[in-house]
């Protein structure tokens, strides 16, 4: 279980990454996947990962964050296709009136989630 939370890891601290250098590709990306079937996607990718979190809490160094952090993702998930792609459209759109300030912002937090999950299941946990 491991190695697929450290995936989880990389793929979020990539997606960070691309947002603080390259906020409008990432905008472009967004509005390609708000579709139905992009959705319902998202949805199932969010629900893995936080699965993922949930089950390889107990043996990193981090179990309860761990643990909470992937509840949220998994809530997330679940709520994702509520949303709908009008109102997933109507957020792109704030976000995007923004400018790039929000979204770098935004992805300079998905890049210390992504390093502190990386950091958390890197190793076992420490004795006390």
């Amino acid at each position: 279980m491991r190695p697929l939370a450290l995936l989880v890891a990389l793929f979020i601290m990539v997606v960070g990454i691309v947002g603080i250098v390259a906020p409008d590709r990432l905008m472009a990306a967004g509005r390609y996947v708000i579709t139905p079937a992009g959705l319902y996607a998202i949805a199932a990718l969010r629900v893995g990962m936080g699965l993922v979190l949930m089950l390889v809490a107990p043996t990193s160094r981090a179990p309860k964050t761990l643990r909470a952090l992937g509840f949220v993702v998994l809530v997330a998930g679940l709520a994702t296709p509520l949303f709908g792609v009008d109102r997933a459209r109507a957020i792109a759109d704030w976000g995007a009136a923004q400018g790039p300030a929000l979204l770098r912002g935004v992805a300079g937090v998905m890049l210390a989630i992504g390093s502190f999950i990386a950091f958390a299941v890197a190793a076992d946990r420490r004795p006390a």
